[in-house]
């Protein structure tokens, strides 16, 4: 299996298809956690007629616990850089996978079909990314420690990608904080 990893992993077309999930990945997050953040509601608040079980009302009680809801906004947007800067994406991966897996549960156990299939495959392009990245997390799997050899081919490693991670970043970042701020006034 590594094999076979380590030799996809010289194509280039993949190549730029986990550049290009790693960005568009983090941001979503990065994205979806700025009004966290800002302590803005996700979604309209419900109403009294909307029954109690719906996502509506589960998302209002994670607004309305406040440091839960500027802890999942932060964990997202750490998430997210770290996954856009591609430099730390492998780490961003590994955070990202236990909050889109927590998402995913979520929309399964709402019955949120318009919203199952964008989290499903932003677990799945997760899980893609891990896979990819599964040689540098041998460590947890492997009983026995084995040598780590860096098989990422150097048009991974050029240093663009990192600065055009930074720059897409930044570029969500300004448009969601505008965005907030248009919202709050």
């Amino acid at each position: 299996m590594e094999k076979l990893i380590s030799r996809l992993k010289q194509n280039i077309l993949l190549q730029l298809l986990t550049i290009g999930l790693r960005y568009l990945l983090g941001a979503a997050f990065v994205y979806a956690s700025i009004f966290k953040i800002a302590g803005i509601r996700f979604m309209p608040k419900p109403d009294e007629n909307t029954p109690l079980n719906t996502l509506g009302h589960f998302f209002e009680a994670m607004y309305q616990a406040g440091i839960y809801w500027h802890f999942i906004g932060w964990g997202q947007l750490i998430a997210g850089f770290l996954m856009m800067s591609q430099k730390f994406s492998t780490l961003g991966a590994v955070a990202y996978f236990p909050l889109i897996a927590n998402i995913f549960v979520i929309t399964i156990s709402f019955n949120a079909p318009n919203i199952l299939l964008t989290t499903s495959l932003m677990l799945f392009a997760n899980i893609y990314l891990l896979i990819w990245d599964a040689h540098r997390l041998k460590f947890i799997y492997m009983p026995v420690s084995s040598t780590y050899v860096d098989n990422d081919s150097s048009f991974l490693k050029k240093h663009i990608w990192t600065y055009i991670g930074l720059a897409l970043f930044c570029i969500v970042v300004s448009f969601r904080w505008f965005q907030t701020y248009r919202y709050l006034h």
